[in-house]
């Protein structure tokens, strides 16, 4: 079940005349990261002005055409004018009411376009209703303070950070207002539907403000919506019991299960023979959940040591060539599914690399990408802890600093970028040298350099190219690594 989520985010927070308020651009940012972890593709704009307001919501109508779920945040200043909600730009001209609402971005602007862009479920979250000092040169009653409820079209939801036409205060000393604040504490939990979300924010903002604060929304969702959800519920083609294989039950009388059981035992004697016995027929039998659990096995016995394991996974396409797709796929589904999910279906803290760049080789069988597509979904929240997901084929690009060593031919490693930033760091400071004393150094082929980056990084070989900045490559050189530095994703 793939999902397409895009999100735009706005935090103003360094307004020309009504004063810099202390928490928009954290929430802006701090919300950002949040939806980065559920999937989202997040563009953030931070102090924007009208006109970059403007350019930002063109932005983002272009890219909800291509979306399931568009979600808009924004933190700052909002008024309501003649009934109407706008947002207030940085540079809002505030000489009167209607100077303010033609250099502001009218909140029922974006709703039409999010409209019409026919997304199964659009979401707008305002974080909105703080006090504008500007409103008191208008001759405001209390009956206009606030944000005006507004009509949500089908498969909408507007969440405001306060009831309508109530007011919200900027945060006091904390890094997040407290609407925010509480949303970022509930926006990610797994399997809680957007309405139970908001629910248990209403409940936390109502604590943490004293009463004082109660949030409100506005929904016409038609359908469930879920910012996390886990594993097992996202993943349809398996059973709970083959992700988490921890709890999959063998049944000896199965071919397959035997199978299973023998890679198991961690011992070659038993695991080489159990391979050989794999064969089609014994497949073919098989259910999907059960070769998903095979493949996951095979790949774990292959990185154990095992040579049957082993072969069969270099030789994957003439050793499945006899199966069914769905059952082919079933197979290697699980075996990518190994490398970065525990028994409990948990991504683990240190990913099984040792057989990665076989694996991964395969996808270079346009027969086999559905595989791929597969482990890229269940990565897809993960997304912060890799440069770019796996199976996503997507090019990286990595350029190499080094200085000339001692000796020739030797390059001393200095950084390693992506995109400008330096991504090499120290991983194990117990490696840190003592004042006045050089770093210890590992020497490397420049392949087995290249081959540690590809790992560190966890990307495939083929996608990964390397640019050295300080020598031209001859495949001579010998690269010495400082001990404890990584180029990890942080």
């Amino acid at each position: 079940m793939s999902r397409r989520l895009t999100a735009l985010v706005i935090g103003n927070a360094d307004y020309a005349d009504a004063g810099k308020l202390k928490n928009p651009v954290n929430d802006a940012g701090d919300i950002s990261a949040k939806l980065a972890e559920c999937g989202f593709t997040v563009d953030t704009r931070l102090d924007c002005s009208h006109q970059e307001m403007e350019e930002a919501l063109r932005d983002f109508k272009k890219a909800l055409r291509d979306s399931d779920v568009g979600l808009f945040f924004f933190a700052g200043h909002g008024m309501q004018i003649d009934g109407h909600n706008y947002l207030a730009a940085i540079d809002t001209d505030v000489e009167g009411e209607i100077e303010a609402k033609h250099s502001s971005l009218p909140l029922n602007q974006i709703i039409e376009i999010m409209e019409k862009a026919d997304n199964a479920s659009s979401i707008i979250i305002l974080d909105a209703c703080r006090n504008n000092p500007f409103e008191r040169a208008w001759a405001r009653s209390m009956s206009s303070r606030g944000l005006a409820p507004v009509y949500a079209p089908r498969g909408t939801l507007v969440a405001y950070a306060t009831s309508p036409g109530q007011l919200a205060a900027d945060g006091r000393g904390r890094r997040n207002g407290a609407y925010t604040a509480a949303l970022l504490q509930h926006l990610a939990t797994p399997d809680c539907s957007i309405e139970n979300m908001f629910k248990r924010v209403r409940n936390t903002l109502n604590t943490a403000t004293g009463g004082k604060q109660i949030s409100w929304e506005h929904t016409s969702l038609a359908g469930d919506f879920f910012f996390n959800m886990s594993l097992g519920a996202r993943i349809d083609e398996y059973a709970d019991t083959a992700l988490r294989d921890s709890l999959f039950v063998i049944d000896d009388k199965k071919a397959s299960h035997r199978v299973i059981k023998a890679l198991k035992t961690l011992d070659w004697y038993r695991q080489n023979p159990a391979i050989e016995e794999f064969t089609s027929a014994v497949a073919g039998r098989a259910s999907p959940d059960s070769l998903f659990v095979v493949g996951r096995n095979i790949y774990q016995a292959a990185c154990g040591g095992s040579n049957g394991a082993n072969t069969y996974l270099t030789d994957f396409t003439s050793r499945a060539a006899g199966l069914k797709p769905e059952r082919r796929k079933a197979l290697l589904d699980g075996m990518l599914f190994e490398v970065f999910f525990d028994p409990d279906a948990r991504l683990r803290k240190e990913f099984k690399m040792r057989k990665f760049q076989e694996l991964f080789h395969l996808q270079q069988h346009a027969q086999l990408k559905s595989s791929f597509d597969f482990i890229a979904e269940c990565l897809l929240p993960e997304v912060g802890r890799f440069y770019s997901i796996p199976g996503k084929g997507h090019a990286v690009v990595v350029d190499v600093v080094t200085k000339a060593g001692a000796k020739p031919g030797s390059q001393v490693l200095k950084s390693v970028h992506i995109g400008g930033d330096n991504i090499l760091w120290m991983e194990d400071a117990d490696y840190a040298p003592e004042p006045g004393e050089a770093p210890m150094l590992e020497k490397l082929s420049l392949a087995k350099f290249e081959d540690r980056l590809a790992e560190q990084m966890v990307v495939p070989a083929e996608f990964l190219t390397i640019n050295y900045a300080s020598f031209s490559k001859t495949l001579a050189e010998q690269v010495y690594f400082p001990y404890g530095w990584t180029t990890r994703k942080r």
